[in-house]
């Protein structure tokens, strides 16, 4: 019997042609790193497929970062969207492109992009409110600004790591609320946060705000992402300048970036906001709703323990843009910045351990034992999925990492 062909997927496949997410892959004996187009459980190989065809894409597909891709703008995009929808849609071409497919198996995932700066939110009301009633608990879980702007800091580009790769366990300070002094190792209390990322593509000029009507020239597409925090050591360090040693180890990021034209039938409207934001903010009268209706799934130990809906951020993609912009920073190519963790209403769509656990107080039931935070050896993974056209789901790439060691005591 026949191999059936990459190009003939199951009826309502997540990863069909109406996604088309994009990576970077290679292949086994060669180094070269190459542009993929995911189709189903395959990923073809973009360069070549523009070469074969002579498309005018080939030098840009044939890059071993999307960068390129990323720094073409909006035009551009939509432009080589459209020739690789045709490229795995039209029977014309089934013959040039159908060689140039590989199982995913067969291939390994880089990180898809050079990433130039890396900045994380802090956009769910119900996660903010939690942590606040955890870290403040003689005071308001909402500080008085949380309403009126997006919260927000600069991460470590240079720790963003790609899906699949093993995070050790990070050393620092801790002290314990009895303790006196604090006292230096390994985190006792690594955590997950469940976050989507943003993908910065055209740039802006030093000095000129982005405002929100621009969101779609600026942003090529979205990732899962997943910021490890170490709830031990944020407390101690983060007042008054914020998170830093506790969220600068790694950052996982999946190894398919979704465009954002395959998401235009998840585009839905933010939660409504009971205080009055400043003209830069106000979504009230853009034409395109602000929200995106992901559905997100965290495992641990392959046990699901949480699902996170996103539709009910508060802050949107575009007002976090918008205020990221707003004192004149520029956009670079290949910037990335996170929602910051994505938490429902309700107990099991908390998108964090300390959450779901209440900072270790409620332990979750596992078949591999109680668990509060990671322990080494434990394997977090998140997969999503959003409503396409004509009822399809379109898939988000997962982002999985495993807990090693920490590397040092001392």
């Amino acid at each position: 019997m026949p191999e059936q062909s990459p190009l003939d997927l199951p009826e309502g496949d997540p990863f069909g042609p109406h996604n088309l997410p994009y990576g970077v892959f290679s292949l086994p004996g060669d180094d070269r790193r190459r542009v993929g187009v995911r189709l189903g459980s395959h990923v073809l190989d973009a360069g070549a497929a523009a070469h074969a065809l002579g498309s005018p894409y080939a030098s840009l597909l044939a890059q071993p970062t999307l960068n390129p891709l990323l720094a073409g703008g909006r035009q551009t995009w939509s432009d080589v969207r459209r020739a690789l929808t045709a490229w795995v849609t039209v029977p014309a071409h089934r013959e040039a492109v159908e060689p140039l497919f590989h199982a995913l198996p067969d291939v390994t995932l880089h990180l898809p992009f050079e990433v130039a700066d890396y900045v994380d939110f802090y956009a769910s009301e119900n996660h903010a409110t939690n942590l606040g009633k955890l870290f403040r608990p003689d005071s308001p879980g909402l500080l008085p600004n949380w309403k009126h702007l997006p919260v927000g800091y600069h991460g470590r580009s240079g720790t963003v790591v790609v899906s699949g790769t093993d995070v050790v366990r990070p050393c620092g300070q801790r002290k314990a609320p009895s303790a006196t002094e604090p006292s230096f190792g390994p985190s006792a209390k690594l955590d997950i946060e469940a976050e989507v990322g943003f993908v910065v593509g055209a740039p802006s000029a030093l000095g000129t705000a982005v405002p929100l009507s621009s969101f779609r020239d600026h942003v090529f597409g979205l990732c899962l992402l997943n910021d490890w925090s170490a709830r031990d050591i944020q407390p101690w360090e983060y007042v008054p300048l914020g998170p830093f040693i506790a969220k600068s180890f790694a950052t996982s990021v999946s190894a398919w970036i979704t465009p954002l034209e395959a998401l235009d039938a998840a585009r839905v409207a933010p939660p409504a906001r009971d205080v009055q934001v400043l003209p830069y903010l106000d979504d009230s009268d853009e034409d395109e709703p602000g929200g995106f209706d992901l559905h997100i799934t965290v495992a641990l130990n392959g046990e699901v323990v949480s699902e996170p809906p996103f539709a009910g951020m508060y802050w949107t993609a575009a007002q976090m843009l918008s205020h990221m912009t707003v004192g004149g920073a520029t956009l670079r190519t290949g910037d990335l910045y996170g929602s910051g963790t994505v938490s429902g209403t309700e107990p099991h769509q908390r998108g964090s351990l300390i959450e779901l656990t209440w900072n270790g107080t409620e332990p979750l039931e596992l078949p591999t034992g109680k668990r509060t935070f990671l322990e080494d050896g434990d394997e977090v993974t998140m997969t999503a999925w959003a409503p396409g056209p004509d009822g399809v789901r379109v898939g988000l790439g997962e982002v999985t990492g495993r807990i090693g060691p920490a590397r040092t005591t001392t």
